[in-house]
Formats: structure tokens, sequence, C-alpha cells
């Protein structure tokens, strides 16, 4: 699959050509071309795979994803040939394991590997790009994936998300990303761990630009055995292409310390 060192649509414009000649779109008067999609979306922080009972276990992570069934999940936490985990390539035995896509976006080297975030799609992939955000305590990228769906043909731009650390930090890093999808002509859905309160300077800023998901009274995602906090979300723009059909978070004390967001949304044209 091709990767843009820089997510800059310029970058696409081949892939975006192959698929007009190999894939062209339906004529505007066919009544019966499909005007929309369904798209069930997770996002997950695994800590590593590593659960509350200190057994790293990506086989349970799996079957819990299995269980859901998304078209997409981000995945925050996930180590890539690091020692603590044994050297495994997490995302890719997801994948196996899923029989998913997956997407791998490296924060930094750690252990003799590479610590990051991944992206598992059910969706073909046209496009991906980790995309370098400002520094906290630790070097942070947003992992942008484009998908294509098999049904309609339309793209949507699924970005992973793990701000860290502080306020101020995490504001920067998320202006930062907000500047870099500026331009960008499909939907758009940032999912993950934003590490920020409802009532944060985060996330008032997304609230301008942006659509939040309200998770409704079953809000708070960590730690996952009390939770106390809600600082995981579903971002999304424009709010004209997304139609929220239902969202859940799932009780799981053990997998993570994090409990698991899904959601599904009509995807319109």
């Amino acid at each position: 699959m091709a990767r843009c060192a820089n997510f800059d649509l310029r970058c696409l414009v081949r892939t975006a050509a192959f698929a007009l000649v190999a894939c062209a779109p339906p004529a505007a008067d066919d009544v019966s071309a499909p005007a929309a999609d369904t798209v069930t979306v997770m996002a997950y922080n695994i800590h590593h795979a590593e659960g509350m009972d200190s057994v790293i276990d990506l086989q349970r992570i799996a079957a819990l994803i299995n269980a859901q069934a998304p078209d997409l999940i981000a995945i925050q936490e996930v180590d890539d040939s690091v020692a603590r985990t044994g050297g495994v390539d997490q995302a890719r035995v997801l994948g196996d394991l899923t029989g998913m896509t997956p997407v791998f976006g490296a924060f930094m080297p750690y252990q003799g590997g590479e610590y990051g975030m991944a992206v598992l799609s059910r969706w073909p992939v046209v496009e991906s790009s980790n995309l370098r955000l400002p520094d906290g305590a630790e070097p942070r990228t947003a992992l942008a994936v484009r998908v294509r769906s098999p049904r309609t043909q339309q793209e949507l731009l699924f970005v992973g998300i793990h701000f860290y650390r502080t306020d101020e930090e995490r504001l920067a890093q998320a202006t930062t990303l907000d500047s870099l999808l500026a331009h960008e002509p499909v939907p758009i859905m940032l999912a993950g761990d934003y590490n920020s309160l409802p009532a944060s300077n985060v996330m008032a800023f997304f609230a301008e630009g942006w659509t939040i998901v309200n998770k409704g009274p079953d809000r708070l995602t960590f730690p996952s055995w009390e939770p106390q906090r809600e600082i995981d979300y579903f971002v999304y723009r424009p709010a004209d292409r997304f139609e929220l059909i239902e969202q859940r978070l799932l009780d799981e004390p053990v997998v993570s310390d994090h409990r698991p967001l899904v959601a599904r949304f009509v995807l319109r044209r």
C-alpha cells in the first residue's frame, strides 16, 4: 500500500485517478445506486495488551473486537517489536486475529522496537499517513487512514488519536491536527484517547468546529474497573455527513485500563 511522508492531498492524486478509471461512480440518474453506508467504529486504548491482571493477551483483545464486528477501530498504546511485549508486532497479530487490515503509526523507538498506535480496517485502505504533532512528554502523532466503502465507494478519513500530556500540550496537538486536516474534502472521524475532560480547553476547541458524540449518562471511560473520567471520544465533521444510530461503552474491567467505545453511523454522500 502506498504511503505519504506528509498528509498532503496532492500525494493522493494518482490513487484517486486510478480509482476513477477502475471504478466509475454510478450515474446521477441511477436510482438503484446506494446513497449511504452504515459504518461501525470502535476506539480502545489497549495498554499494550496488558490487562489489569498483569497478563499480556492479544487473543482476548481480538475476541472483544470480534464480538463487536466493527468496520474500523482506532487502538492506542500499541507495541511493535518491543521487549516488554515479547517482540511481537501487535498491530499485525490483531489484524490476523480479526481478519482486518492493520496500519501502525509509531510515536517513538522503545525497548528495541516502536511504540505508537494502530488502526484496523475492514474497508479497503486507500492511503495512510502518520501525522507528526507537537511533542509533549513523549513524541506524538495522529494516524490518518483513508478508507473506501466497498458498497458505495465513498471515502472516509479515520484518524486515531492519543493526545498527551498536559492540557497545554494536548491543545497544541489538537489545533495542529485541525490545521493539517483543514482542506480535507471527505468526512473525517477522530477516534481515541484525548486524555481530556469534557470541560477542558481541548474539547472546547473541538466543540467549535466538530461534533463530539454525546455518550449520555454512561460516559466515563477511565479507569475500566471503577470509571471516574471521560477522556475517550468520537469526534467528526461535517455534521451533515454523519447520522448517529447508536453508541455505547463496554463494561470490560480486566482486558485494559480503558473502556472500549463503540458507535454506529449512517455515512451519507
